[in-house]
């Protein structure tokens, strides 16, 4: 074996390509996939210790919403999903997308004086259903099981 790495034969001194030694490991991708996914979503993380990004910080930089006169406020308290409805074979089998509902607790109150008998408003919203990221790291997207890759 020569000091780069690569095999050689003390015969005939040819070079074998196809037996390199490795010289160091190879990171764990599906790991830093899944960390990362995890990361964004932040949901084994209690909301009061969630720190500012990935969708925490996506509904920090959006919220409170006021109307036109400032009279109404509408801010976020805090996010959640749901399980998914179907298992991931399902999904495939029928031609959907592994996913599951973010929904959002918000409180609608009122700034102005005049409209003392509007009382505020603490609500669970649903916002829309977002793909999910399976165990394996890939999404399945209209039965088709995709890898996302940047």
């Amino acid at each position: 074996m020569a000091a780069n790495g690569i095999a050689t034969s003390v015969e005939n001194g040819r070079v074998n390509f196809g037996k390199i030694k490795l010289s160091s490991e190879y990171p764990d991708l599906l790991e830093i996939q899944l960390k990362s996914f995890q990361e964004f979503f932040q949901l084994e993380t209690t909301p009061e210790n969630r720190v500012n990004e990935g969708l925490y910080k996506v509904f920090q930089e959006n919220f409170p919403i006021t109307d036109a006169r400032n009279i109404f406020v509408l801010e976020f308290l805090d996010y959640f999903i749901d399980p998914p409805r179907y298992t991931i074979d399902e999904c495939m089998q029928r031609g959907l997308t592994y996913s599951v509902p973010l929904k959002a607790k918000l409180r609608l109150s009122c700034n102005d004086e005049e409209h003392v008998d509007f009382e505020t408003i603490v609500q669970d919203v649903f916002l829309g259903n977002i793909p999910y990221m399976t165990p394996k790291g890939t999404f399945v997207i209209n039965g088709a099981e995709r890898v996302i890759v940047s």
